[in-house]
């Protein structure tokens, strides 16, 4: 038995150390947050409990199911027909099934052709690594053609991910279009998951387990420095205490990494340094009438800037209209700087341009979330430029959402890979 520490009580930290504590490990978790579950974290939202960041199932999430059944709580999991609009050009459309793409206007038949094409085969590719060095907008733009790509796809990456726009791998884009396609019902209806409860009830069930086994929660607590000795893992430092560890498993943000782990070779933390990430500004509002009928809505305006809104409560009831609008940019952009209050009469302005019909007594609550690492910008060869998880300290391991690639961010993911992570302390995966 092993004395481990796992820092960052997120998903990936939970899954990882649940997995270790199974192996018989004595597991410490470390958390700076005042809570559990990083982006999947609850908070009081006028009474109602739910998610900072909305999250949803897709129907290939095995590693979740999986865990879910593990835990006695995959009778909590529910499956929804959702819909999707698309907002273009001062009006709202229906999108995601063949018939609503052959009535978008402003697009060619051949190319409208083309974009469906795209969208089918790219649910039966399985060898990503043939578009890891590829780049997504000329990817794309091969496939759909000039105006396809100016009307479905350029407005959306500028808007989600500004000057990286046009240096992004088409592996991570490949992954989101096949995740996203092939959780269907049917041709005509999507269909996407939740947990009753909302991810609430993961991290609870996370939580009670972890600490049956014995696992110990410091939260409100930042670890300022793993120290090593001989090469090897040595001491865990936070502002208030010293404790030696035999491993140490680091789930937060890479850009953090280099600063927290000074032993680490230089080659190794100038990579951990040059991970760009996308920050997020997420508006949420309650509402007495809901927006549209969609849970999610693409939109391709010139006055709006904002690549769409999700629509919480069309996928999960929760006894009142939830509307998230998240802001993606990088952190350096001027507009991150804005006031909770700016972003949220601007997000108000812009749901009432998309439904002219609501007032503004219609907004009940509003809130403000803000997280600078919502997730890693991934341009071609992007894993060839990712230091192994095992690291060349022995008993350091180091992930983060990065290494999800390329697939995108998912709770499923951040469950794979922190058990991943866990098995090798005993060697029974491959770095």
């Amino acid at each position: 038995m092993s004395k481990v520490a796992v820092i960052g009580a997120g998903v990936m930290g939970l899954a990882c150390a649940h997995e270790l504590l199974k192996q018989g490990h004595e597991v410490d978790i470390y958390e700076a947050d005042d809570r559990i579950g990083g982006m999947a974290a609850h908070f009081d939202f006028a009474g109602l409990n739910i998610e900072r960041y909305y999250h949803f199932i897709c129907k290939p999430d095995e590693s979740l199911f999986q865990l879910l059944k593990e835990l006695g709580i995959d009778d909590k999991l529910r499956w929804t027909d959702t819909r999707m609009g698309y907002y273009f050009e001062g009006r709202m459309h229906e999108w995601g099934n063949p018939v609503a793409l052959l009535k978008f206007p402003g697009v060619g038949l051949i190319s409208k052709l083309r974009y469906g094409l795209h969208a089918f085969i790219s649910t039966r590719i399985n060898n990503w690594q043939a578009l890891d060095e590829q780049e997504a907008s000329v990817w794309i733009r091969r496939w759909i053609g000039r105006r396809a790509y100016e009307v479905f796809w350029e407005r959306l990456f500028a808007l989600k991910f500004f000057e990286y726009k046009d240096n992004l791998s088409a592996a991570w884009i490949w992954s989101r279009i096949k995740r996203v396609g092939v959780s269907r019902k049917s041709l005509m209806q999507e269909q996407m998951g939740y947990l009753e409860g909302g991810s609430q009830t993961l991290l609870d069930e996370f939580e009670k387990v972890i600490k049956q086994r014995g696992g110990r929660f410091h939260l409100k607590t930042v670890v300022k420095q793993v120290g090593v000795k001989n090469q090897a893992v040595d001491v865990l430092r936070t502002d208030n205490d010293s404790q030696h560890y035999d491993a140490v498993f680091s789930t937060i943000p890479l850009p953090f990494v280099a600063d927290m782990i000074p032993d680490l070779p230089d080659e190794d933390k100038q990579k951990y340094r040059s991970i760009k990430n996308m920050g997020v500004v997420c508006v949420i509002f309650q509402m007495k009438k809901p927006v549209t009928d969609n849970f999610w809505l693409n939109i391709s305006d010139e006055s709006i800037d904002i690549p769409g809104i999700i629509e919480f409560s069309n996928l999960r009831p929760l006894g009142a209209h939830v509307v998230y609008v998240p802001y993606y940019m990088p952190q350096t952009h001027a507009k991150h700087e804005m006031s909770n209050d700016a972003f949220i009469a601007e997000a108000r302005a812009y749901i009432k341009k998309l439904n002219p019909d609501l007032a503004d007594d219609d907004f009940t609550h509003a809130h403000v979330s803000r997280y600078g690492f919502a997730q890693p910008i991934c341009p071609p060869g992007f894993l060839k430029n990712l230091p192994p998880m095992n690291s060349s300290i022995n008993g350091l391991y180091i992930a983060d959402t990065s290494y999800y690639y390329p697939e995108d961010r998912s709770i499923s993911e951040s469950v794979r890979l922190g058990r991943e992570m866990a098995t090798m302390l005993d060697g029974s995966a491959a770095p």
